[in-house]
């Protein structure tokens, strides 16, 4: 990838967060920015994917009816498998996020490994206009977007064995990945939520119930605030959905982590461990470098994993569990 390529993305990223803030502060997003922005980051990935994997950008239908989802998708260089292949739904971080180019070392080893690799850009990711950002559904239909995303698989890419269709995400895709699975326990195959908010309660009364809804909720799609409608923000919180995890699913948090704090995370840790046994493996690590990024971090030159202890480790304890998961003789 070329120096001005990685510049873009690194300006990209920075972009991202701007946005976010103007979002809490009420303020107008420039959209034909970041729909230029996307075409760049399109761009970049198609260049990632020379001599690694095949990749086309796609459109499909939400199973909601009301909103056209784009998406990545990844396939091994190889169009002759012995057989049928495995799929991950990739499921981006972020509320305001799109598929960042520091995923381009795990999806280029993904497909390597012979998986297909679809990424939905979910309603309310940046870079699609207003129309497509206004529609955000926090832990509402932004999940059903992404379940769609494994329907897409079965029906349109008869190399994908739909029998071995896994998900994965990363903070507020972890949350994603995971109310897919409980919502939806028929339809994925294993799990595997990175750091992922877990509890809008107890996140929203630690970050201010007022900011986070600006971001999080501006069209008031919840009703209210939890104080007067708990139950709403508990159907949209996993740590109260455990008891529908009817499959194997990995779960890693660390305790440095500023963002999803690992006050937050340990409860889900614990009903895991205390509820699913037999389903569930999880990894508490302590405190990595990267605290909340620690597993995606990239050299921004070589767009290759820095490679420390625990990324290292988190890695392959994901890749490993995915394998026996959604291995053939499961």
């Amino acid at each position: 990838m070329s120096v001005v390529r990685r510049v873009q993305a690194l300006a990209a990223a920075v972009c991202v967060a701007a946005f976010a803030s103007l979002a809490v502060r009420g303020e107008s997003p420039d959209f034909d920015r970041f729909v230029r922005q996307q075409a760049r980051t399109d761009q970049a990935w198609r260049a990632a994917s020379d001599g690694y994997m095949r990749m086309e950008k796609i459109t499909y239908r939400s199973r909601c009816g009301d909103l056209d989802i784009p998406a990545f998708v990844f396939q091994p260089l190889s169009e002759r498998p012995r057989g049928r292949r495995p799929a991950l739904v990739w499921v981006h971080e972020d509320v305001r996020g799109h598929l960042y180019e520091h995923y381009i070392p795990y999806i280029r080893e993904a497909t390597a490994k012979g998986y297909v690799v679809i990424a939905p850009e979910y309603r309310g990711s940046i870079g699609y206009g207003q129309a497509f950002y206004d529609a955000i559904d926090y832990g509402g239909r932004e999940v059903d977007d992404v379940v769609t995303a494994a329907d897409v698989l079965r029906s349109k890419y008869p190399q994908v064995d739909p029998a071995r269709i896994g998900i994965i995400g990363w903070s507020h895709g972890g949350l994603i990945a995971l109310l897919s699975i409980f919502r939806n326990p028929k339809t994925f195959d294993a799990a595997a939520a990175i750091v992922p908010v877990t509890n809008l309660l107890e996140r929203l009364d630690r970050k201010g119930v007022e900011k986070q809804r600006a971001l999080i909720d501006p069209a008031n799609r919840f009703g209210g605030p939890p104080a007067e409608l708990p139950e709403v923000y508990r159907e949209r919180s996993p740590l109260f959905q455990v008891d529908r995890l009817r499959i194997p699913l990995l779960v890693h948090v660390v305790r440095n982590d500023e963002d999803v704090n690992i006050e937050e995370n340990m409860p889900l840790v614990e009903a895991l461990r205390a509820e699913k046994p037999r389903l569930a493996v999880t990894k508490v690590y302590d405190h990595p470098i990267g605290g909340h990024t620690f597993d995606r971090r990239v050299n921004m030159r070589t767009w290759q994993p820095e490679n420390t202890p625990e990324q290292l480790d988190s890695w392959t304890r994901v890749w490993s569990f995915l394998g026996r998961a959604l291995s053939r003789s499961r």
